[in-house]
C-alpha cells in the first residue's frame, strides 16, 4: 500500500519540522512545508497531497482559512487545521470549510494519528 502524502503549512519552523518527524514515525511521507498560504498554493499546483494540516494563522497576506478555501476551490484535498485559538469565530469559520476537522495545539502525536486514520480511512 502506497504511503499517504501529506502536506505540512506551518509559520513556526520548529513546530513544522516536529510534526514532520511526527507523520515520517507513523509512515506518512511528507511532500512538502511550507509557512505561508501563498507558498503552499504554489507547491500544491505542483504535488499530490493526500491531505494538507494546515495552520490558521501564517506568514504572508493569506491566513490558513483563506489559503484552504482558494486550495478547495481547486483541488480536491483534505484539509485539517491546526490552531492554538479556539474562540467562537475560528471554529465556525474552520467548520464552514473543512468537514475534515481540526486539532488544537499543542497536541499529542497520537491525536494526530486518530485524525488522520479518521479523515484517510486507515
Amino acid at each position: 500500500m502506497d504511503k499517504k502524502k501529506i502536506a505540512v503549512v506551518e509559520d513556526e519552523g520548529i513546530v513544522a519540522m516536529d510534526i514532520s518527524k511526527c507523520l515520517s514515525n507513523l509512515g506518512f511521507e511528507v511532500v512538502f512545508v511550507a509557512d505561508s498560504g501563498e507558498k503552499a498554493l504554489e507547491l500544491a499546483k505542483i504535488s499530490s497531497v493526500d491531505l494538507i494540516l494546515m495552520d490558521v494563522e501564517l506568514k504572508g497576506k493569506l491566513n490558513g482559512l483563506d489559503t484552504a478555501k482558494t486550495l478547495s476551490e481547486k483541488q480536491d484535498i483534505h484539509v485539517v487545521f491546526l490552531t492554538a485559538f479556539e474562540d467562537e469565530n475560528t471554529l465556525k469559520r474552520i467548520g464552514e470549510l473543512s468537514p475534515d476537522g481540526y486539532l488544537v495545539k499543542p497536541f499529542e502525536d497520537e491525536q494526530l494519528k486518530n485524525t488522520l486514520m479518521k479523515v484517510l480511512g486507515n
